[in-house]
């Protein structure tokens, strides 16, 4: 049998992991990394929130042993490996790229995104909580990470709208990405437990100072959890 994704996908599971240990610590862009100096952006969550990074590593790498050792030729696995193996590639040197260009990283983060949705989309039924549980959990916070980067972008640059304006968008925009990919996989609840945990940062930052904000990404978290309640009474 063709095993070779099976231990691919655990290599670069494993380089992901430690990738960290060789790059400076991200909490999100420096304010000098943009034309317009980006101070405390209201897109961007609380510092402590960027911890779930611990448990996607930890689990990301117990799924790929899993797969490589008991599910190597199994073709339901095989099929998220492809595009979580490119997604992991661009994940691979991110955190490199991220202290050095703002624009690559906010580039390579979609690729990551891209990657990552699909990965979830294709992970099989069985062993739930060992395949699509952690890629839904990786794939949720590069939904609110996508957007987090693409309005310091934005405001960084002066396109459109502030800071405060990219904020609304970062909210909306992720919110727009989650519904669908949520009713697409709605017995995968980490995927909006991601978000949640993005959006409880960004309320976190922002509190009474930004309060408009707080409250979009507070309704936000609501219509995600409501999503569930709303499949199970039309089932």
């Amino acid at each position: 049998m063709n095993t070779w994704k099976a231990w691919a996908t655990l290599a670069l599971t494993l380089a992901f992991a430690v990738s960290p240990l060789v790059s400076d610590p991200f909490t999100g862009f420096t304010a000098d990394q943009f034309p317009i100096p980006q101070v405390d952006p209201p897109a961007q969550p609380a510092g402590w929130a960027f911890s779930i990074w611990g448990v996607i590593y930890a689990w990301l790498v117990v799924s790929a042993a899993f797969g490589a050792l008991r599910r190597p030729d199994a073709t339901d696995w095989d099929a998220a490996r492809a595009p979580l193996m490119i997604s992991l590639a661009a994940g691979v040197p991110w955190l490199a790229i991220a202290t050095r260009s703002s624009e690559a990283a906010s580039a390579l983060i979609w690729v990551m995104l891209g990657g990552a949705v699909f990965a979830l989309v294709r992970a099989p039924q069985r062993d739930r909580w060992l395949l699509a549980a952690p890629v839904g959990l990786y794939a949720g916070w590069l939904t609110a990470a996508s957007f987090v980067s693409l309005a310091s972008i934005g405001a960084g640059y002066g396109i459109l709208t502030d800071q405060v304006g990219w904020a609304y968008i970062a909210v909306i925009g992720a919110l727009a990405i989650a519904l669908p990919v949520q009713l697409r996989r709605p017995g995968v609840p980490t995927y909006a437990i991601a978000i949640g945990w993005a959006l409880i940062g960004i309320i976190a930052a922002n509190g009474y100072a930004n309060v408009g904000i707080s409250l979009a990404a507070a309704a936000a978290i609501l219509v995600l959890a409501a999503l569930p309640l709303r499949q199970r009474v039309t089932a």
